[in-house]
């Protein structure tokens, strides 16, 4: 499981790299990002992560533990159940009286540098109704799915198979979630954020948990990107 999450993570960078690669060969300047037009953007926002849960899926599907009719929903922990899922909400709901504040300090004490790549990316920028829904659909919901997929599903199997204790196997995965975002000066930040996203996935043994923590999260800075980049 561990080598799945690792060739996930890799397919996850080559594919951002890779998106890229025809535009910059179209237009050296692309190193300037206000020169990057907006389905790029959408693009890279939506393609990597949706190859890298693929991966994930598929790499567990086909090197995970236990019999093959069953293995991808025991080793990723994804199986359906609505009270998993309420618990899930509960959890999200009850962590924005957390993240919501700390998201408040740190734009206070960051300033400009505050916004995360995302916000950056799509800073100044008005989108057509099409495009600026794909960018609200991809932060709020398929994001949050193929993130936790990679970390709370097939990191966090890879360490219950070492018999790790669970509450270090939810310090390890969310010290490596928000370091993977390659944010660096958001990254006190993005642990705060994890935290109960982590704690749902914990509580109830279920990732879906976890994605509905994560939606929850992401739901009103998916919202402000949606108005923003319409006006």
């Amino acid at each position: 499981m561990l080598l799945v999450f690792l060739v996930a993570e890799a397919v996850w960078l080559a594919a951002s790299v890779l998106v890229l690669v025809p535009f910059a060969v179209a237009d050296p300047a692309l190193a300037d990002r206000q020169r990057l037009t907006i389905w790029p953007l959408v693009t890279l926002l939506v393609v990597p992560t949706l190859l890298a849960a693929l991966v994930a899926v598929g790499g567990t599907a086909l090197l995970g533990g236990g019999s093959r009719q069953h293995r991808v929903r025991r080793e990723l922990a994804l199986h359906w159940d609505w009270r998993d899922i309420r618990a899930g909400l509960l959890i999200g709901l009850g962590g924005l009286l957390i993240t919501v504040p700390a998201a408040a300090l740190w734009a206070t004490w960051a300033g400009s540098d505050a916004n995360s790549a995302v916000g950056e990316a799509f800073e100044g920028r008005q989108l057509a109704p099409a495009a600026a829904v794909v960018v609200f659909l991809a932060v709020w919901l398929l994001a949050p799915l193929g993130e936790e997929v990679l970390y709370r599903g097939v990191l966090w199997r890879a360490m219950e198979h070492w018999r790790w204790n669970r509450w270090l196997v939810f310090a390890v995965t969310t010290v490596v979630f928000s370091v993977a975002h390659l944010e660096l000066l958001r990254t006190p930040l993005l642990l705060v954020i994890s935290i109960p996203v982590g704690l749902a996935r914990l509580f109830t043994g279920n990732v879906l948990a976890s994605v509905v923590a994560h939606q929850t999260n992401n739901f009103l800075p998916a919202v402000g990107l949606l108005l923003a980049t319409t006006g």
